[in-house]
């Protein structure tokens, strides 16, 4: 049994790496998306791990899936067309901030029929976001999927990553982003998204809100402050590991697929029985591997390995 399955975008992160002599941006074509983000944290971290999602059959898709399969991804569910391998041009700030422009393409082009339901049925957990909700026919493919994980017994996890420049408004983005909650289990969100999705910023009654809707686990990112949780009535704050920042892209990514690839050792229920105190020994395991991420430059190519954290390697 595949422990981690995900799905969603893969995609070029064209990732600004600084500037030349004449001070024109210099940029690097690194492999990202934030389904195959989470994928390749996990299998680093000691999970097994799937990714369905669409590619172009061009020089980008071909690299991508190769990409996948290097860092022990199960690509057997990605799909390859004519349409072009999608792009994200991110522009990194001083503070080491980002900031997107998507050049859509493939990503978006998969289809209810295209997805792997051997994967969806053979996994502990099925892991998307929200990025694949914002066009068709990939919206109807990430639904079908996260419910048919659901029918199965599959515990469900959504990252809903606000992505402006991808939707039409805000008003449609909160609308499809809340849309899928009914069927998740495990929600990792951070502090710019929660009031999107509850209608207030304060992490108590945003996450009782969510909690309400049937979210078991709520989890909220704080930048350097840490991570923030709710689970069985209970709520609480990790602290965060102090770094110094490359830039960030990644860092939410690597959080949640090292939560997931913690949950998945507790057995075939990765939620049931699970405690307070372990919980906040698996929120700090996952700050010091997005601390690590954010020490360095690039999504997937910064991600630490299990071996960096466990033997202190991951403190930056």
């Amino acid at each position: 049994m595949t422990e981690i399955t995900t799905i969603g975008e893969v995609l070029i992160d064209l990732t600004q790496t600084g500037v030349n002599g004449q001070n024109v941006p210099v940029f690097a074509a690194n492999p990202g998306g934030a389904p195959a983000n989470v994928a390749v944290a996990t299998a680093r971290l000691g999970a097994s791990a799937a990714f369905i999602g669409k590619v172009g059959r061009d020089g980008f898709g071909a690299y991508l899936t190769g990409v996948l399969t290097e860092n022990g991804v199960d690509a057997s569910g990605v799909r390859a067309d004519e349409t072009p391998t999608t792009m994200a041009v991110v522009t990194v700030a001083a503070s080491g901030e980002r900031s997107f422009r998507f050049v859509r393409g493939a990503d978006s082009a998969l289809t209810p029929e295209e997805v792997d339901t051997r994967l969806v049925e053979g996994t502990k957990v099925l892991h998307f976001g929200s990025v694949s909700l914002t066009a068709a026919p990939a919206r109807s493919a990430t639904l079908f999927a996260a419910r048919h994980a659901r029918e199965h017994g599959v515990l469900v996890s959504y990252d809903p990553n606000y992505r402006e420049a991808l939707w039409g408004s805000q008003e449609e983005a909160v609308e499809w982003m809340r849309t899928p909650l009914p069927l998740v289990d495990v929600l990792k969100l951070s502090d710019e998204e929660l009031p999107l999705l509850t209608g207030t910023d304060d992490p108590e009654e945003g996450s009782r809100r969510l909690a309400d809707q049937g979210v078991s686990l709520v989890l909220l990112t704080l930048g350097a402050g840490g991570a923030f949780y709710r689970w069985q009535g209970r709520t609480g704050q990790v602290p965060g590991v102090a770094t110094t920042v490359a830039d960030t892209n990644g860092a939410g990514d690597t959080f949640l697929g090292a939560v997931l690839s913690r949950l998945v050792r507790r057995g075939e229920k990765p939620l049931e029985g699970l405690t307070a105190p372990e919980l906040e020994e698996i929120l700090a395991f996952a700050n010091r591997a997005a601390s690590k991420t954010c020490s360095r430059s690039g999504a997937i190519p910064a991600m630490p390995t299990l071996a960096e954290l466990e033997d202190g390697k991951g403190d930056a």
